[in-house]
């Protein structure tokens, strides 16, 4: 059944914290996923990984104590051509805004990326993405 509010909305990446990017990077590569793009460095590095079919996880390396009350389930992203058309729609249907529409450059490997994307928290405290790049 299609969308007929977003039209274009889409499953874009679920992010997770790691207490240990590089273990994590070691497993989940061990089952086929590559690398897609790497921005940060240390306790900031971001990685994204194709698990195959364009499906994204993104790992975050600053998943280590401080996150163990929240999970380490950090958010999953929507992709969308309209960032802002969603963010309106989500937080006119209740939706608490977190953070509003912007465009970010990230200095990324193996090329450079711009996206686009916005975060609101759902009714249980979940935080949803809106993404495009």
């Amino acid at each position: 059944m299609a969308n007929e509010i977003l039209k274009d909305l889409g499953f874009h990446h679920i992010a997770l914290r790691c207490a240990d990017i590089d273990k994590s990077l070691s497993m989940y590569k061990a089952l086929g996923m590559t690398e897609k793009v790497r921005w940060g460095e240390n306790e900031n590095l971001i990685v994204m990984l194709d698990i195959g079919n364009g499906d994204i996880i993104e790992l975050f390396a600053n998943g280590g104590e401080k996150y163990a009350e929240e999970g380490k389930w950090q958010h999953f992203a929507m992709k969308t051509a309209d960032v802002n058309k969603a963010y309106e729609t989500a937080t006119k249907a209740g939706f608490s805004p977190l953070t509003e529409p912007k465009t970010v450059p990230l200095d990324s490997s193996p090329e450079k990326m711009t996206i686009t994307c916005a975060f609101v928290k759902g009714p249980d405290g979940e935080q949803v993405e809106f993404f495009s790049n």
